[in-house]
């Protein structure tokens, strides 16, 4: 074994390895290395309860004429806008549904003029928020409700609500949404009045609906995660891909008395928080072509003649901020999945986040943070180029052994591994100190990719965004010529072959590059800069036979 043939070619095939994964898990197929389907601590009890038929099926129609209950007039439904600072949010008073949510902070990935939409009822996106009652003929999504008089926009104050009223057989359902200045937080109380005159035992439910389409803007050369997600005490966090739904494979807990529901985007999370210790049901389904739901029921135990129940089930539906993820819910954190690196990922997130506190810059941030961690792996990382260096130096002896014995590949082995032992040479010792390097380096990968903290953040000059790509190319175009640069400096592969492939690396990557968020190019230079200045300091030493 050489250690040209060691190192290059177990970075060149990592490197194919990875962009195959992400291919294929754009292309919605299992990752190899990746979590994309359900995760749990223990198997799953099932993805159904069995009640979870009694739910009306979902509606995108949310502006169809319906029927007033009690009376026989078609009775066209009326959208509500409420704006605040951070929502501007469209809800039907046919069936109480949130069927339009703008985020005002957040820029649109694809056309930086208008703003982030979640929630959306349009031929071409669908993404609904719908609640009401089951276990007997009492309002749901698709009943009719009134809207109290009050105001609609902020106007100074710091909260504002909106009451929507709907009765059925005598039992009546008030929503009550709860708007708040600067939170992405949306308060859901729903009291339940019994006026029929009878005990009544009615269940609430709570879904999430979406198409199975991935987000507009949505690169084609790294994959994010899309679907539902079910976290419990028990089960921990599972998430599931729309086609798994799809085949009724999807696998995650039924029932619980904590937790959360949610759907999972790039950035970005809607989840329905119902208190804790509340018995519940967890479902998902496919609900029409392409088309799919995740739910909680909740059952409000027997309400009596005159009496009334009350449930609150907030609605987060904002950017996956970690740190106010922490203090809504247990374990929502994790919607910001950075995989089977987490134990490595959280520390590297936390340190940026100091790192940030101090310079108030993410593009700073990832250069210190980078500069950080290639000091923590200063001494690994010498004893690579030390390595690296060394066989760079016997090169020459080692093409001529290659020419002295290319009939016998016996004797050629033998000859390479007396020249490893004169010259006190370890053959791994360049690629050992790479590998124990790699988690550390994947993990940063997806705390930058996965950080919502980069969208719409700027460093200096051209570059406006670090989670967009470079617009003029720049970044791209020095990684490329560092990655020149470091080949230049590694020991020639004595295989043509493999020369050659090692020169065109550089303009692989860098076309790669092109596509990737600005952040984590400029994290890869920087890393870069640092590594060729480290290298060359250690290669010039050795050439110069002092000590490196």
């Amino acid at each position: 074994m050489d250690i040209q043939r060691t190192v290059l070619w177990v970075v060149f095939s990592l490197s194919l390895l990875l962009l195959w994964d992400n291919w294929m898990r754009y292309n919605g197929k299992q990752s190899m290395f990746f979590p994309t389907a359900t995760q749990s601590a223990k198997p799953a009890a099932g993805s159904a309860p069995a009640n979870k038929a009694d739910v009306p099926q979902a509606s995108s129609t949310a502006a169809a004429p319906a029927v007033v209950p009690g009376g026989a007039a078609q009775v066209k439904s009326e959208t509500i806008t409420i704006t605040t600072d951070v929502f501007k949010a469209d809800i039907d008073t046919l069936g109480g549904e949130i069927k339009r949510l703008e985020l005002l902070q957040h820029k649109d990935p694809v056309d930086p003029t208008k703003h982030m939409v979640l929630f959306e009822s349009d031929p071409n996106h669908t993404y609904l928020g719908q609640t009401g009652l089951i276990g007997g003929p009492y309002p749901n999504h698709k009943s009719l409700f009134v809207a109290k008089p009050g105001p609609r926009t902020l106007d100074g104050n710091n909260e504002l609500q909106l009451v929507l009223e709907s009765e059925q057989n005598g039992v009546k359902l008030v929503k009550t949404f709860t708007f708040k200045r600067g939170d992405y937080e949306i308060g859901l109380k729903h009291d339940v009045i019994n006026n029929s005159g009878a005990p009544i035992n009615p269940s609430l439910y709570v879904q999430l609906v979406r198409d199975g389409n991935k987000p507009e803007g949505t690169s084609k050369f790294y994959s994010t995660f899309t679907g539902p997600a079910v976290y419990t005490d028990a089960e921990k966090f599972q998430k599931m891909t729309f086609e798994d739904i799809e085949k009724g494979k999807a696998k995650h807990a039924s029932k619980a008395d904590d937790g959360w529901i949610a759907l999972v985007q790039h950035y970005f999370v809607s989840a329905v928080l119902p208190p804790q210790k509340q018995p519940r049901e967890i479902y998902t389904k496919k609900v029409d072509t392409n088309l799919y739901a995740v739910g909680t029921i909740l059952p409000l135990g027997t309400v009596a003649p005159g009496a009334s129940a009350t449930l609150q089930t907030p609605l987060y539906s904002g950017p996956q901020v970690s740190t106010t993820l922490e203090k809504l819910a247990p374990g929502l954190e994790l919607v910001k999945d950075y995989g089977w690196l987490t134990i490595v990922a959280k520390p590297i997130f936390w340190l940026m986040t100091q790192i940030h506190k101090v310079l108030g810059n993410w593009g700073w941030t990832i250069i210190v943070l980078t500069i950080m961690i290639k000091l923590a792996f200063f001494p690994l990382s010498a004893a690579s180029y030390r390595s690296m260096a060394k066989m760079k130096t016997v090169t020459p002896k080692m093409q001529n052994i290659r020419e002295r014995y290319k009939s016998d590949p016996a004797k050629m082995n033998q000859a390479m591994m007396e020249l490893y032992r004169t010259e006190k040479i370890n053959p791994l010792g360049g690629c050992l100190p790479i590998v124990v390097q790699i988690p550390v380096f994947i993990a940063l990968y997806w705390v930058l990719l996965a950080s919502v903290e980069m969208r719409n953040a700027p460093w200096l000059g051209w570059i406006h965004d670090l989670a967009s790509p470079d617009p003029f190319y720049i970044l791209p175009v020095v990684m490329a010529v560092s990655m020149f640069i470091q080949t230049k400096l590694n020991p020639t592969p004595p295989d043509p072959v493999q020369a050659k492939v090692m020169m065109f690396m550089p303009i692989v990557f860098s076309v790669m590059f092109f596509f990737f968020p600005a952040g984590l190019v400029l994290y890869w230079v920087v890393n870069n800069v640092l590594s060729i200045a480290q290298q060359w300091v250690i290669t010039k030493k050795i050439e110069s036979g002092k000590p490196a």
